[in-house]
């Protein structure tokens, strides 16, 4: 199982590669299970400022592996149930980059958009295809994709299931950077690392929450809220900190964000 997700430090990012190639890192439940863990240990590392996410070989992930699926028809509600939720990666507190090297096709594509900003080289290709299996819009997809691009276009790649460029998803918002001029990995680790030198881990993981938070919510609530995490903020180290070392021209020493307890929830 410990092949299945390669985990290594580049600098201050965790890199967490799915590392099943000969399969397009085809996902499993056991790659799943590897990849949350490394995922949640990087979380807690106060070493690690953001995690990069990539494919092994020549994809990000092809979806779920077809040979688990040929049964599917025989599963009850209690085979649906996991250990942990499959969305767990929005929960990271962190900064998760993806780096798109290929195909991100069903539970792969899900996967890609799990996370915060998405990298994406000449080959990465998106494709929905659930509806082309006979299935449904899975694992929140429905509630992601139209917040990226729009109802019409998440109508679009939906129903049609329909194989998406690289050109086409920059352009659409499903990624966020295309690199045309060097590995796909390298730009994201360095992005991930400008983050973590420069960022308060404290101000990001605060950042994320407001951005799911608000999402759903009037303009006037949202303002509200950001105004009692402002004054928080101002009591907190990260303000005297990021203000002093703006002035005596120095990069950034925050504090690492608390390892997870019953009192820090994820």
């Amino acid at each position: 199982m410990s092949e299945l997700v390669l985990s290594e430090r580049r600098g201050h990012v965790a890199v967490l590669t799915l590392n099943r190639p000969e399969r397009l890192n085809a996902w499993t439940n056991e790659l799943e299970s590897r990849y949350f863990d490394l995922l949640l240990h990087a979380d807690d590392d106060p070493e690690v400022g953001a995690i990069v996410v990539t494919g092994a070989g020549r994809g990000f992930c092809a979806g779920a592996d077809m040979d688990g699926l040929r049964r599917v028809s025989e599963a009850t509600e209690e085979d649906l149930l996991r250990p942990r939720p499959r969305d767990l990666p929005m929960t990271v507190r962190k900064p998760l980059i993806g780096a798109v090297n290929g195909v991100a096709a069903g539970l792969g594509m899900v996967e890609a958009l799990y996370c915060d900003v998405r990298f994406g080289s000449p080959s990465a290709r998106f494709t929905s295809a659930f509806s082309r299996r006979g299935l449904i819009a899975e694992y929140g997809i429905s509630w992601i994709l139209p917040r990226l691009v729009g109802h019409s276009r998440a109508m679009d790649l939906l129903l049609s299931s329909r194989m998406v460029d690289a050109e086409e998803a920059l352009r659409i918002g499903l990624v966020d950077h295309l690199v045309e001029s060097r590995d796909v990995l390298d730009a994201a680790v360095e992005y991930a690392n400008d983050l973590a030198t420069h960022c308060s881990p404290t101000s990001m993981a605060t950042i994320k929450t407001q951005l799911h938070r608000d999402a759903d919510t009037s303009y006037a609530d949202a303002a509200d809220r950001a105004e009692q995490l402002m004054f928080a903020a101002f009591q907190g180290p990260d303000v005297v900190e990021g203000v002093a070392s703006f002035l005596e021209k120095r990069p950034p020493n925050f504090p690492p964000l608390p390892v997870r307890t019953p009192d820090v929830p994820l």
